[in-house]
């Protein structure tokens, strides 16, 4: 037995609900009203122009009628059963037939609007829209006039013969109180101009003087002859120049058959950050679809700004992205492989202009190197690099020291760069992105150079001992040295390295930092907590203050440990422990800055007390006003 079905109903539209919709959440702004008028008046001479190659092809904006504007196109028109099917039925395409089958199907791909939502997005601006227009398809076929209200309600009425001269359709827009300012003539010129520049149809906007602006500018300047190379790459920069307001360092054509793709990449001529991507402007069929597509490029390309006008990428329902597929993820490998060949012929053509180029962008090429063997092969010569050499190329850098050193951090770097350079070893800054990694796989393009993670216990151990006999007169002073500089971890080592003005050096190995930081996190934990970090202590090699005993200063400090100046003593040491944590460039604690304030101002004490005593710095003669100078911070 067959269960009766229910009776059908049919979906009710709130019209204001839809356009809310619309304008808040599909649209990114009222904007793209103008877009989808002319959109749909491409079309529709795209379709005209399947059934006579010969029509004519204008796009007529005017402005200032009314409070609204109108918007007149030579295309396929509409007839009576059309405006009913189409403009009558929310979300059907006037390029579909009535039974949902593609129209002129051979010819798809010339239509730019896919959705048959267009005509709505013109509700967020105008309170009233008026649509007359002529089939091309029917000879003689009358006009037909359709009123649409943004209360939901429409009519249709069909005009008298000779109305309408000639096929092709007119909308008028009644603006709305809040949309009125999109419709003025500044803004809908600015607007077609955003949108249109690439059309290859004439588009115009016509001011109610009569006064006309030519809006698009086709062919687009890539694809016009030049009369040399020369000439043509400066049009190129010129139009980078007008859309994106930069002069380009160069530009890099590309060319896409696949998806019918065309355009140009500009070169930054400033530094971008690499998590900030730039924008580009994507055309689907001549009209902007985004300027910031920044999915048409790959991550490591944030060097350039590309504008291209494409047949074959699918755009999004509200037409202001890119669909990301298949097709989209070749696109963007292909444009990929456009820019290292661009990179390899400045290699092998330019190398004045890839200099300028790696001074701006070598961190893009850097990344793009990781993952590109040949690139690093190619490009590595022309690499620059913080070294104890100051800022060269690996390349270079490798030639002068076949052992090559990289640190782990910009820290690590920093603590021994000076006494390194000294000492005649070979460091490179690793602490910078990518640096490291790329310092790694030197010896896989420069067989015979060793490449090997820094220790800073590798450079003292390069420092060069005291003899026994001064190191045995500086003993007093060490120990002293050793019991200051205990409470914070660090031991005291005597040595004699260059440059003579460095009196003491601070080095601490990776391990030393993590014991360090453990420390400090176990101390203000919970007893938890506490107890969880005591299990992982190690022991852990401690930070070193290396003294440099060819310092004058050095010297002095250790005869002042022979006397009673005890505490003048310790205070000169906790200065010298501050300032070579100051060298060292680490983040300083709170104990740290303590520390440096306490023994400044101990120093500045024990100084004046000196000159108002006449130079008795005696420690039972001091007093500094604080009790226990050391104890304060």
């Amino acid at each position: 037995m067959t269960t009766p079905q229910p009776p059908g109903h049919t979906f009710q539209v709130d019209l204001r609900g839809l356009v809310d919709l619309l304008s808040h959440h599909l649209y990114s702004s009222p904007k793209v009203y103008l877009r989808e008028l002319m959109q749909n008046a491409v079309d529709a001479i795209t379709a005209r122009r399947l059934l006579d190659p010969e029509a004519p092809a204008r796009i007529t904006i005017r402005t200032g009628v009314g409070g609204g504007i109108v918007v007149e196109d030579s295309g396929v028109g509409l007839t009576e059963s059309d405006v009913h099917t189409f403009l009558a039925t929310i979300g059907r395409s006037s390029k579909r037939s009535a039974d949902g089958e593609l129209d002129l199907s051979a010819a798809r791909a010339d239509f730019i609007g896919q959705f048959g939502i267009g005509l709505l997005a013109c509700f967020v601006v105008a309170d009233e829209i008026t649509v007359v227009s002529r089939s091309a398809r029917e000879a003689g076929a009358p006009a037909v006039e359709w009123r649409g209200r943004s209360d939901g309600t429409y009519s249709i009425r069909t005009l008298p013969a000779g109305t309408v001269a000639q096929p092709g359709t007119t909308v008028t827009l009644t603006p709305r109180a809040e949309g009125s300012e999109w419709l003025q003539h500044g803004q809908v010129v600015g607007l077609a101009r955003h949108f249109g520049s690439l059309l290859r149809y004439q588009v115009e906007v016509v001011d109610r003087n009569g006064d006309l602006i030519r809006v698009n500018d086709t062919p687009p300047v890539w694809e016009r002859p030049y009369g040399s190379p020369f000439a043509r790459r400066e049009a190129l920069a010129a139009y980078g120049k007008s859309v994106f307001d930069f002069t380009p360092l160069d530009t890099i054509d590309l060319d896409i058959p696949l998806v019918g793709l065309k355009g140009v990449a500009f070169v930054l001529p400033t530094p971008a950050h690499p998590t900030k991507r730039s924008g580009n402007r994507v055309h689907l069929k001549g009209m902007l679809l985004s300027d910031q597509a920044t999915e048409l490029v790959p991550d490591w390309a944030f060097f350039v700004s590309c504008v291209v006008d494409t047949t074959g990428l699918r755009p999004t329902a509200s037409r202001e992205a890119l669909y990301e597929d298949e097709t989209l993820g070749a696109v963007r490998d292909a444009i990929g492989e456009r820019i290292r060949q661009w990179l390899t012929g400045l290699a092998a053509s330019d190398l004045s202009l890839l200099r300028r180029f790696l001074d701006v962008h070598h961190l893009a090429v850097k990344a793009l190197a990781r993952y590109d063997d040949q690139l690093l092969r190619l490009l590595l010569p022309w690499l620059p690099f913080e070294t104890t050499d100051g800022t060269v190329s690996l390349d270079e850098f490798a030639r002068a020291h076949p052992v090559v050193l990289v640190t782990q951090s910009v820290e690590e770097f920093r603590q021994v760069a000076p006494i390194a350079a000294a000492a005649g070893l070979g460091v490179v800054n690793g602490g910078y992105v990518y640096d490291r990694e790329l310092v790694h796989q030197l010896p896989q393009v420069r067989p015979g150079v060793t490449v090997a993670d820094l220790d800073p216990e590798t450079v003292s151990a390069h420092l060069d001992s005291v003899d026994p006999a001064a190191e045995l007169a500086a003993a007093p002073f060490l120990a002293r040295a050793r019991k200051v500089v205990d409470r914070f971890d660090t031991d005291v080592v005597l040595r004699s390295f260059q440059p003579v003005g460095v009196p003491a050096m601070l080095v601490d190995n990776r391990e030393a930092r993590h014991e360090r930081r453990r420390s400090e996190l176990s101390a203000g934990a919970d007893e938890l907590w506490a107890g969880i970090l005591g299990s992982l202590s190690s022991s852990a090699p401690r930070a070193q203050l290396i003294v440099n005993h060819l310092n004058p200063l050095i010297r002095k400090l250790a005869e002042l440990a022979g006397t009673s100046h005890t505490e003048l003593s310790e205070t000169a040491i906790e200065a010298l422990y501050g300032q070579a944590l100051l060298l060292s460039r680490r983040p300083l604690r709170p104990s740290d800055h303590a520390l440096l304030n306490r023994s400044f101002l101990g120093l500045i004490d024990f100084a004046a007390q000196a000159a108002i005593g006449g130079g008795n710095t005696n420690d039972s003669g001091h007093n500094n006003g604080s009790g226990d100078g050391r104890a304060q911070s």
